[in-house]
């Protein structure tokens, strides 16, 4: 690996830890400030033992204090316990949920990626026929339609009206539906990103120059053309994989998946600190890091990218 590509290496993840830093900080002031409490709602709570519990978190010491305090545990890994789910971790409420929350994003993604791709590069290979034009209003239905009306869809046509497929999403065979429902939308958006892409590279100089030298047109699409088409399918997916895995939640709420999606939305409710500031943490984490593949990606598979 030569220096330059060290350098931006180390730029980037200087920049990736400047990133999570920033959203630790806008979270927790914002959290704090809004008001209200997670032991506020609690029915049958004196002051007196509301009190009791804030100092046994560390809720009533100043602001500031509390956040310095935080950023010392998050680097070492500890994002305390939850304020509502009482003797459990975050960091344990976060794994279980992320078991099936990155089971249920990895397969949708690789479905998302492997149909999208070839989708794409069929439709730009026939381009502006019926095949073409089939996929185009498909892919745009998908790409137009919101997770919640095609998860509600996907609901009542295969688990109510047809019985053939479970609604709980907590089973393996109650799976499909959520990861139907996650892939349409990125696959579309992938089969149209190939399409565009595929189309300007066949239009390339080098590839006309391939053909007038009679390269196989099989080696002239995976050989040259779909090899640089990719770059911007590239671009999209590493941040799109980390959205999936972390767990959609309208999507894990509509089919009952406990996930982490689930788990958040359900620390929302319950205004529970800790469990916010620990899934949001590893979300920007997740995306900040696949942003950062993505980009080292680009060098892989075109080697005549520069990286500055």
């Amino acid at each position: 690996m030569n220096p330059k590509t060290l350098k931006y290496i180390l730029k980037r993840v200087i920049l990736a830890v400047f990133t999570v830093w920033v959203v630790i900080t806008v979270t927790f002031f914002v959290m704090h400030a809004v008001p209200g409490g997670p032991f506020v709602g609690e029915k049958a709570v004196s002051p007196a033992v509301q009190k009791a519990m804030e100092a046994k978190y560390g809720l009533d010491k100043p602001i500031m204090e509390q956040y310095w305090t935080y950023l010392k545990d998050v680097l070492h890994f500890n994002f305390g316990p939850s304020l509502k789910q009482r003797g459990r971790q975050v960091l344990d409420i976060i794994a279980d949920g992320m078991k099936t929350s990155a089971k249920l994003g990895l397969i949708a993604a690789a479905f998302a990626l492997v149909i999208g791709v070839v989708l794409g590069s069929f439709a730009a290979l026939k381009r502006n026929t019926f095949l073409d034009r089939v996929v185009m209003v498909l892919t745009t239905a998908f790409v137009s339609m919101p997770s919640f009306i095609m998860g509600s869809l996907l609901l009542i046509l295969f688990a109510i009206r047809l019985h053939v497929l479970p609604a709980n999403g907590s089973t393996t065979a109650g799976l499909i539906l959520p990861v139907i429902t996650l892939m349409l939308s990125p696959m579309s958006y992938i089969t149209r990103l190939t399409r565009s892409s595929m189309l300007d590279v066949l239009g390339q100089d080098y590839i006309r120059t391939a053909r007038a030298k009679g390269v196989s047109k099989g080696r002239i699409i995976f050989g040259h053309a779909l090899k640089n088409a990719l770059i911007p399918v590239i671009t999209y997916f590493g941040p799109m994989l980390a959205y999936i895995v972390t767990g959609s939640l309208v999507v894990e709420q509509i089919f009952a998946v406990p996930g982490i999606g689930r788990a958040f939305v359900s620390s929302i409710t319950n205004r529970d600190y800790t469990m916010i500031m620990g899934t949001t943490i590893i979300l920007a984490s997740l995306i900040v890091i696949m942003n950062l593949v993505s980009d080292i990606l680009y060098k892989v598979v075109d080697p005549r990218i520069n990286l500055e």
